[in-house]
């Protein structure tokens, strides 16, 4: 491992921090990049995890897809996890906190806004970033995207009725433009890209070359994630300090569902018996979430200030945090898997 893989944690921790002094005093510079957005997507933050899913999407080997079906546990995995636990474990726990816990601290409007919020995180599983988080394990690159591809099929039919569900209303328009829009910038185009990346390297100079050009490329990688960060935080900057308890009391009850939700596909993964590189990127999609989505759904409900919005925002801010604490207990209890690499 090279020096940023060695020392990600600190690095992460680093850009949180700029991010939020550099939010806080250029906060001109962040609003225009902020500003630069289609159908609620960030061109510059879409830009650098274009850059961090590109490296995994030249890996994928197109002739080994067919041999996922012969693996179904995984798939079946991701499945149950995402669709029929973590929405209601999610929807619970709002209740739980701001209902009940929190129910002194927060107004029942602000209360009932934030719930809102974290039940669309809990309905919009990851598209993009879980192809870093599945590097970061050496997850098999094949069944990671053909995951994350049967998950953005059944969330195209499913989001609305869940949501609504667990919301109670019955007229959730999902905003298409961000969804479609978000499948083919992260999913389908690097896909694109890295394939004919692959077939040229490997036509030109075979494995050698193929392994040579991963090896450039990756710590561009590593740069993409931090200088997201960076982004994100300094989007949020002014948030984090005008509103630091809120924040703190909406970190809460997220914090618990995504390592409960680990915990119960790290647990199933080890029933089912599942080779930890499908077993990692299966814990991975189930905790992270497609937060573009999530803060879209949540403007258009109840509007850009809400708190709604702010839960959705809280959720990206913690994810990345998250998410880096939960690929290094993966790497370290790899060997608790059958049929470790």
């Amino acid at each position: 491992m090279g020096i940023f893989e060695r020392y990600l944690t600190v690095w992460v921790g680093l850009c949180i921090i700029a991010g939020v002094v550099l939010g806080n005093l250029v906060p001109g510079i962040f609003g225009v990049i902020a500003s630069l957005e289609w159908a609620h997507v960030n061109l510059v933050v879409a830009l650098l995890i274009w850059v961090m899913i590109y490296p995994m999407m030249v890996q994928i080997d197109f002739s080994a897809i067919k041999n996922v079906g012969r693996r179904p546990r995984g798939l079946v995995l991701t499945l149950v996890v995402n669709w029929l636990i973590k929405p209601f474990t999610m929807a619970f726990l709002g209740w739980l906190f701001f209902r009940v816990i929190f129910a002194d601290w927060v107004d029942p409007q602000s209360a009932g806004e934030y719930i809102a919020g974290m039940i669309l995180l809990g309905v919009a599983p990851c598209t993009a970033m879980v192809f870093v988080w599945s590097q970061m394990t050496r997850g098999d690159p094949n069944y990671t995207l053909v995951q994350v591809a049967i998950n953005d099929l059944i969330m195209v039919f499913a989001f609305a009725p869940i949501a609504a569900f667990l919301l109670g209303v019955s007229d959730i328009e999902v905003p298409w433009e961000t969804l479609l829009f978000s499948v083919v910038l992260y999913v389908l185009l690097p896909l694109f890209a890295g394939v004919f990346t692959r077939h040229h390297l490997e036509s030109k100079g075979g494995d050698v070359s193929l392994h040579a050009f991963l090896g450039r490329i990756k710590p561009w990688s590593v740069v993409g994630l931090l200088a997201t960060v960076v982004l994100l935080f300094g989007f949020q900057a002014e948030t984090i300090m005008q509103q630091p308890q809120t924040i703190v009391l909406i970190a809460i009850p997220l914090l618990l569902q995504s390592y409960g939700i680990y915990a119960i596909s790290f647990i199933g993964a080890l029933i089912l018996r599942l080779p930890f590189n499908i077993a990692a990127p299966a814990c991975m999609i189930g905790t992270s979430n497609f937060f573009e989505l999530a803060v879209a759904v949540a403007i258009s409900l109840f509007g850009l200030h809400s708190g709604a919005a702010l839960a959705t925002v809280v959720g990206v801010l913690v994810e990345v945090p998250v998410m880096l604490s939960l690929v290094a207990i993966s790497n370290r209890t790899q060997h608790w898997f059958h049929g470790t690499r």
